[in-house]
């Protein structure tokens, strides 16, 4: 298995869960659905904002 494959099986294992077995059956389709970015979803804020949010409301 060359490098690229052998991130490809990490990330689906590790990050989604799936089994090595899951991650072989799917069509290329299936896994670009899988991993492309959520249209929609807000990018996560940076350190430095989620810092400044929490000093502005503190708990």
């Amino acid at each position: 298995m060359n490098a690229h494959w052998a991130a490809c099986l990490s990330f689906a294992v590790l990050r989604l869960g799936l089994t090595p077995q899951a991650f072989w059956a799917l069509s290329l389709a299936e896994w670009r659905a899988l991993t492309q970015p959520v249209a929609g979803v807000p990018d996560l804020p940076d350190p430095a904002a989620l810092r400044a949010l929490a000093a502005r409301f503190p708990d």
